[in-house]
């Protein structure tokens, strides 16, 4: 169960194929990110440039190892596998990651004095503003991971997934906080290489790595392979999830739709790979991901909502489909108000894209990616727009066709026993049944032959035994009267 199955049953199959081209786009973005992100770092620590076109072979050739690796052990056991590695995995990291902070931060190269530290970690207003970006922007593309929701559907009660989530966010907060902390220390060591691309700012903690031993180096790798590894299991698998279960419904058998939805996968790993070698801004690229998503998070889970609460409407299908056209509209006016018409890299100095969808990237401030008050703008009002206007259109869905706009507007391989989860409460979607305005309950039961026979003999059996009951009762009123 995914995103995408909770967009069909409360929905219909319009949103559901929007949830699953958003969530399969995002988690796209994600994996081009993984995969750049180990590339580079292995170029770094063996001694390349990375920023030269002859390294780009070696870097895609990590690429394509991990890649193909990590399909390989997925597509044979399939999530167990991602759930079973990510636990070595993030034991092996923490270990790792505590001797590196120790090594590290003990090497004289690393050492920086007290005011360099502050001039790397003071308080801006870039820096508030890329806080806020970030908020909203992970929280947004986070609902659209399906690698996310595998494991809330998959724990093994509501419990547990708290408990595992509790100590989960816990442990990713310690290792933010170290990564963060060892980023503003390698900036403070050379800022001027940061602040004119010279090095790559997601890559700070290991320039810190770099006058170690080759050792060290290798630990490092060790541990950046269980990273990486671990974030692109989880995300194949969930990108196969998007796909099996449809495929399951078109009534494909298990096997079959398992070979189909990993050739799918492969098939999609491929321009992944293509796109690191084209060594996009790691930040800039989950931006653009995570935009997209925001344009959807509020036409997709307003849908919880079953029922009226006063003048608000349950959102309907076709007021969900047309609020994120509303979210992308809004994207395509703010980038038209502050006069963008070209998304440029500033690490290499292409250009990206260029016209009204080019706004998309937000390459809005040269210094970070995510920095800038436009860029906080657009996250705050995209979502904004988006919801309103679902509700907007929701309503005028209802004015307009009745109670017909609770129904979805598409069931192509619809089961019944998903469809009537879109009756909303309060809304009568056909003629109540004679049975039901009395009370009763009634419910389809098939009959066979063995079991009329079989209730036959029981009824003779239960009417035999009243008989005696009968006559005991006369017996014993009888003795009585003697």
């Amino acid at each position: 169960f995914a995103t995408t199955d909770f967009g069909l049953v409360r929905y219909g199959r319009l949103m559901q194929l929007c949830i699953a081209c958003i969530s399969v786009f995002y988690m796209f973005i994600y994996l081009v990110a993984e995969l750049t992100s180990i590339s580079n770092v292995y170029g770094l620590m063996v001694g390349l440039d990375t920023f030269s076109d002859t390294t780009i072979q070696y870097t895609t050739s990590i690429a394509i190892s991990l890649g193909i690796f990590t399909w390989c052990y997925t597509s044979i056991a399939g999530l167990p596998a991602s759930i079973v590695t990510d636990k070595f995995q993030a034991g092996l990291m923490f270990v790792l990651v505590l001797i590196l902070l120790i090594v590290a931060c003990s090497n004289p190269a690393n050492q920086i004095s007290r005011e360099e530290f502050a001039a790397a970690s003071n308080w801006t207003t870039d820096g508030l503003t890329a806080a806020v970006t970030l908020f909203i922007a992970i929280a947004c593309a986070e609902m659209f991971n399906q690698g996310t929701w595998q494991r809330v559907w998959a724990a093994k009660s509501v419990k547990d997934m708290r408990k595992g989530f509790a100590i989960g966010s816990f442990l990713v907060f310690l290792l933010m906080m170290f990564f963060g902390i060892m980023g503003m220390i390698a900036y403070a060591n050379d800022p001027t290489s940061y602040d004119t691309y010279m090095k790559f700012a997601y890559l700070a903690f290991f320039d810190l790595i770099l006058p170690l031993g080759q050792g060290w180096h290798i630990v490092t790798l060790i541990v950046v392979t269980a990273l990486a590894a671990s974030s692109v299991d989880t995300l194949q698998t969930a990108i196969a999830s998007v796909f099996s279960s449809d495929l399951l419904r078109f009534g494909l058998s298990e096997r079959m739709a398992l070979i189909v939805s990993r050739v799918m996968l492969a098939v999609i790993l491929i321009p992944a790979i293509i796109m690191s070698s084209k060594r996009f801004d790691v930040i800039g690229l989950f931006l653009v991901a995570d935009l997209v998503c925001g344009t959807a998070v509020f036409p997709v889970f307003l849908g919880l909502m079953t029922e009226d609460i006063g003048i608000i409407p349950a959102p309907t299908e076709l007021g969900a489909f047309l609020g994120i056209w509303s979210g992308i509209a809004a994207v395509l006016i703010n980038g038209h108000v502050i006069g963008f018409t070209q998304a440029t890299n500033f690490i290499t100095g292409e250009t990206i894209a260029t016209g009204p969808w080019s706004y998309f990237w937000l390459t809005n401030d040269p210094e970070c990616a995510v920095c800038g008050t436009n860029t906080m703008i657009t996250f705050i009002i995209v979502p904004l727009v988006a919801g309103f206007f679902t509700l907007f259109f929701s309503k005028l869905d209802i004015m307009i066709r009745g109670d017909r706009a609770r129904q979805p507007i598409f069931t192509v391989a619809q089961p019944e026993v998903e469809a009537e989860n879109y009756t909303f409460k309060g809304v009568a979607t056909e003629e109540p049944k004679k049975e039901e305005e009395e009370g009763i309950e009634t419910a389809k039961v098939v009959v066979t032959t063995d079991d009329v026979e079989k209730d036959g003999n029981e009824a003779a059996v239960a009417e035999e035994g009243d008989k005696t009951s009968e006559e005991n009762e006369i017996g014993e009123e009888k003795a009585i009267s003697a």
